[in-house]
Order: C-alpha cells, then sequence, then structure tokens
C-alpha cells in the first residue's frame, strides 16, 4: 500500500480495530501526549464523536478519493451523520474562503486545546456497530495513564494476489444472516467464536461432546443440538472446530456425525487446524452428499477469539465463503480466501509452526539468560524495546516470569501443528529442520506433563 502523506487539516478515512473505516481530520496532538515510539502514525480527531487516537499511516485513506466507495459499505445512522458533519465543516470552510477556523490544527493560539477524551475500546453490544460510541457512557479508568488509553491501530500488509476481506471494511454495521447456524465444539477457540456470533444476532445451534460445555450459551439464547448429525440437519451452514485430524474425522464420519446431516445444499465449515489430506477427504465425503465446503481455520488464542479478533483462513467454495460473510465479521478482524481446497490447511499450518518455533526460541533464550547470571526481567524489558517486540512476546514472557501456564493456546495443540507441518515439508521434500527441533522440545514438555498447559509452558522442558 503506497504510503500517504497528511498534513494538519487534512480530511481522512481512519480504522479503529475492528469498526468501520470513520471520517476524521489530522489535528495536532496535546502537547503532553507524545507520538508512539516507532510508529508512523497521525493523531486524528473523528467527526460526530469526541473519538480520537493514533492511527497508523496504513490505515489513512484520503476523504475525497475514498468518499463514495466508503459511503457504499457503511451504512449506519450515526456514519452517516459523521459524513454529513464533515459535509458541514466543508461548507462553512468554503464560505470563508478556504482559510479553516477551526480550533483544531492551529487553533492552539486562541487558547483552545484539542480534545483529550480517552479514546474508548468497544466491546459491548450496541444497536448500530458502526457507530462509535459516545466516551461518556464509559469512561476510561482514570488510573491508566493516557498513553495507554489512546487506541493505536495495526493492520495486516495484504499480498495483491490474495483476496482479503476486513470485517471492518465489508459492513460497517453487522446484519446477521438469515441462515440457521450451527456449532460443534466448544473449546478455547470455539466458546469464544460462539459468544460472539450471539452478540451479533445470529441463530446459532450448538453440540459440544461434553454436553455441560453447552450451558452458559443456551443462556445467551443458543439453541442445543443432541447430536453432530442433528445440528447439520436443522441448520443451513455448520462450523466444527475440534482438536486435531482424527477428532475432525470422527466428528464427520462417526455415529451420528455430521455426514447423516448433510443434504443437497447443506454447509460444512471445517474450522480446526488438521493436514490437508484430512481436509481433502472431509471436503470429497460431503460433496458426494451434496453438500458445500469450506476449510478455515483460524489464526489466534482463546483470548483473541473471545475478543472476536482472529484472522480466518479460508479456501474451498466460494460461495460458502460469501454466505459466512456476517458470520467471519462477528469472529474476525480479518479473512482470507486462498483458493482451492487444502490451501487454507497449509498457509495455517506454515503460521503456526513458525509461531511454535518462535516460542521454543524465546523460552530457549530466557533459560539461557538465567543460566548465565542475566536478569530474565531485563531481558525481556530489552526485547520489549526492539524489532521483535510484539504483543504475543510479552504476553508470553510475562507468563513464564509469573509461573502462569493456564491455557491461551494449548501447548499439546501447538506441538500438533509443528508435527503436521513437519510431514507436510516431507511430502514437499523440503527440510524444515527449525520446526523439527522445536517439535522435540515441546516433545520433552508433553513428556513432563504440560500438554494442557498454555505453549509457553514448553520453558519447563528447559529448566527439568
Amino acid at each position: 500500500m503506497a504510503t500517504v502523506h497528511l498534513r494538519i487539516g487534512d480530511l481522512v478515512w481512519g480504522k479503529l480495530g475492528r469498526y468501520p473505516p470513520w471520517p476524521g481530520k489530522v489535528v495536532s496532538p496535546p502537547k503532553d501526549l507524545k507520538k508512539p515510539r516507532g510508529k508512523k502514525c497521525h493523531f486524528v480527531k473523528f467527526f460526530g464523536t469526541e473519538d480520537h487516537a493514533w492511527i497508523k499511516v496504513e490505515q489513512l485513506k484520503p476523504y475525497h478519493p475514498h468518499k463514495e466507495e466508503m459511503i457504499k459499505i457503511n451504512k449506519g445512522k450515526r456514519f452517516q451523520q459523521a459524513v454529513d458533519a464533515v459535509e458541514d465543516f466543508l461548507k462553512k470552510k468554503e464560505k470563508q474562503g478556504g482559510k479553516e477556523q477551526s480550533s483544531e490544527g492551529k487553533g492552539d493560539s486562541k487558547g483552545k486545546k484539542t480534545p483529550t477524551k480517552p479514546l474508548k475500546i468497544l466491546e459491548e453490544d450496541d444497536e448500530d456497530l458502526s457507530a462509535l460510541k459516545d466516551p461518556s457512557e464509559k469512561p476510561a479508568s482514570s488510573m491508566e495513564p493516557i498513553s495507554k488509553r489512546l487506541k493505536i491501530v495495526e493492520e495486516d500488509t495484504r499480498s495483491p494476489s490474495i483476496q482479503a476481506a476486513d470485517s471492518t471494511a465489508i459492513n460497517g454495521s453487522i446484519t446477521p444472516t438469515d441462515k440457521r447456524i450451527g456449532f460443534l465444539g466448544l473449546g478455547l477457540m470455539g466458546s469464544g467464536i460462539v459468544s460472539n456470533l450471539l452478540k451479533m444476532g445470529h441463530v446459532v445451534t450448538v453440540w459440544n461432546r461434553t454436553v455441560e460445555k453447552c450451558d452458559l450459551f443456551i443462556q445467551e439464547g443458543a439453541r442445543l443440538g443432541r447430536t453432530p448429525a442433528e445440528v447439520v440437519s436443522l441448520c443451513d451452514i455448520t462450523f466444527s472446530c475440534v482438536s486435531d485430524p482424527k477428532a475432525a474425522r470422527d466428528l464427520v464420519l462417526g455415529p451420528s456425525g455430521v455426514l447423516q446431516g448433510i443434504r443437497p445444499g447443506k454447509c460444512y465449515v471445517e474450522m480446526s487446524t488438521v493436514d490437508p489430506e484430512t481436509i481433502t477427504e472431509l471436503s470429497q465425503v460431503i460433496s458426494s452428499r451434496g453438500g458445500r465446503f469450506l476449510e478455515a481455520p483460524v489464526a489466534g488464542s482463546q483470548q483473541v477469539s473471545n475478543e472476536g479478533m482472529l484472522v480466518i483462513l479460508a479456501a474451498g467454495d466460494r460461495t460458502v465463503y460469501e454466505d459466512c460473510s456476517s458470520c467471519f465479521q462477528a469472529m474476525g478482524k480479518t479473512s482470507f480466501f486462498l483458493g482451492e481446497v487444502g490451501n487454507a490447511a497449509r498457509m495455517m499450518l506454515i503460521l503456526n509452526m513458525v509461531q511454535g518455533s518462535f516460542m521454543a526460541t524465546i523460552a530457549e533464550g530466557l533459560t539461557l539468560a538465567q543460566a548465565t547470571g542475566q536478569s530474565q526481567h531485563t531481558f525481556l524489558d530489552i526485547l520489549s524495546q526492539g524489532q521483535m517486540a510484539s504483543t504475543f512476546v510479552d504476553q508470553k514472557c510475562q507468563n513464564i516470569l509469573q509461573g502462569n501456564f493456564k491455557p491461551d493456546y494449548y501447548l499439546k495443540h501447538i506441538q500438533k501443528d509443528l508435527r503436521l507441518a513437519i510431514s507436510m515439508g516431507d511430502t514437499a521434500n523440503h527440510p524444515t529442520p527449525m520446526a523439527a527441533a522445536a517439535n522435540e522440545v515441546y516433545k520433552r514438555a508433553k513428556a513432563l506433563d504440560q500438554s494442557d498447559n498454555d505453549m509457553s509452558a514448553v520453558y519447563r522442558a528447559y529448566i527439568h
């Protein structure tokens, strides 16, 4: 994406997290508010709200060239009010001969300051999700420093060869599909997904091997299916998210399984992280009954799933992908359509191979620091200021230093993903020595009874 060159006073479209692009104006930040280190961004005041934030340049677009595009994809009432506010601003500016008299930007000389109300992170329901809520409804804690309350918005770099859809750009307000949704598997990832589907107004029928896990979602408005076959027969689109290839196969091919409920036109979406061979097999058996198949594994963790910020990798039937639009918007921040069946499984395994190997390396670094008399806390402080700084690194290192290995992504699952990625490399006759080494460390951690802990518990393989 080309770099956007902006100045104080320029009108823009800016994106706040999973919310739609919103009209705003580049303004001068408060004097006591420093620009985030290492971030190329501008301070933006949004029209029709009191919200303001540092926004990365990659997430800013000039107002006029993209006006028609944004109006087409955002239909909320408060969004339209914000656009009207921009037009009123432009009319006043034109009457003044093009000289901006706003107190923002250069207006500090008149004694007025840019508002410093904190940007609110929206998590609760709203009748119009395209609207940015008034900060007075839920003020940020006064105990937090303002630099932590102002949101810095980040966006993935998109490959032009891959069709990607950002959930905030597809539709300003999420209008739930009128199709009946089924969901099989309420584990760490599935629970967050179902919760967000329900929040956004979808009609959802759930099933889980341990039926007690369904109770909370029934209270939230979900319906209960007695078997996978029953869920599929009752629903138009059924998602599944289970632990491994065997569980995925058993769910489809086993007694009272998915295949028994498949009829022509029924859609089945496999969200589990499995190997391409399993995905191909499931696609074939679903299609043999006249069903429509999509694979859609997700990148993220329990926390990311709960926040509705997963990255969805889809492949298979493009029409199913389109039918799942509102569901993907509810559960994720971005979805990618990668073409034919098997491509999403391959990409997901590569991503998790990199993540698992990186986590093992971080654990190795922390233990080497300790073994050589270096402070692990100082190691983390230095790491967080360098090029490898990320939320992932910070959270996992903090887990290790605090001895908190409550699962956000099971260690046994990342080891399974490494194993499958190594096997995929063997099939392609491609070496994966780094992943193979990391896999051995995770196997050691599993032998130390760490399977059901978070992947960061791989640390314990180095200290025992």
